[in-house]
């Protein structure tokens, strides 16, 4: 925080306007392009196969960085490409009843900041009013890692007009007929709706080895609400190197 001394009275406070938060692909029309992937690499001994850890919806690789650490230290040598799968709370069925992620895009696109506010203030601001539709403390903490600031203005990074265009399609699972024949685990939050008894047919049809696990006391964001419990899990999944 920068201090200034003022040597006579302030001027009035400037007035600022906000105004609707925009979008980072504002400017983005009907032409797809491909879009290239950002990666983090933790590296462990080279005599072990990589463990591969991919982010969900509104995610970076920042929100694994920690997981990944500490898996490394905790071992996790693989001898085979995909050698078993860890799915954490999520089910291999249409997750768009269940969904409240239309509700959080629409708070995300009505959050209005003035321009010129230090980041601090920003996200406080935006954290306020986030609140009466993403009531859980640290859902909002993850909504606002997507909160960036450019040239002046706050925008969202991700691409909420896409993501509402096609959330019907990404909360959707592809129709597979072949099953996953390697061990997989289902890793679960008690307090998530995401991966419920209902779902147990298709997972058994589809990942024949797999097991399901809650961890008590978390929710869809498993890693951040658990952190412990969720380390152990995987490294107690994962064969010992």
């Amino acid at each position: 925080m920068l201090l200034r001394r003022l040597h006579r009275a302030p001027a009035p406070p400037r007035r600022l306007r906000p105004r609707p938060l925009p979008t980072a692909a504002a400017a983005a029309r009907s032409v797809v392009t491909a879009v290239p992937l950002s990666l983090g690499e933790e590296r462990g001994r080279a005599d072990r196969a990589p463990l591969v850890l991919l982010h969900g919806l509104f995610g970076s690789r920042a929100n694994l960085h920690a997981v990944a650490k500490a898996l490394v230290r905790g071992g996790s040598g693989r001898p085979d490409l995909v050698e078993r799968l860890i799915s954490v709370d999520i089910s291999p069925t249409s997750t768009t009843p269940i969904s409240e992620f239309s509700s959080y895009i629409s708070a995300m696109k009505s959050v209005k900041i003035p321009d010129g506010l230090p980041r601090s203030a920003a996200r406080q601001l935006a954290d306020d009013q986030l609140r009466p539709v993403v009531q859980h403390p640290q859902l909002r903490q993850f909504l606002l890692t997507n909160l960036v600031e450019v040239e002046g203005h706050y925008v969202w990074r991700v691409n909420l007009d896409a993501i509402s265009h096609h959330l019907v399609d990404i909360m959707n699972f592809p129709v597979f007929h072949k099953p996953y024949p390697g061990p997989a685990l289902f890793l679960g939050g008690s307090d998530s709706p995401y991966i419920s008894s209902q779902d147990y047919p298709e997972i058994q049809r589809l990942f024949p080895k797999a097991d399901v696990h809650y961890i008590a006391g978390a929710g869809h964001i498993v890693h951040q609400d658990k952190f412990e419990e969720f380390i152990t899990a995987v490294l107690n999944f994962l064969p010992p190197p």
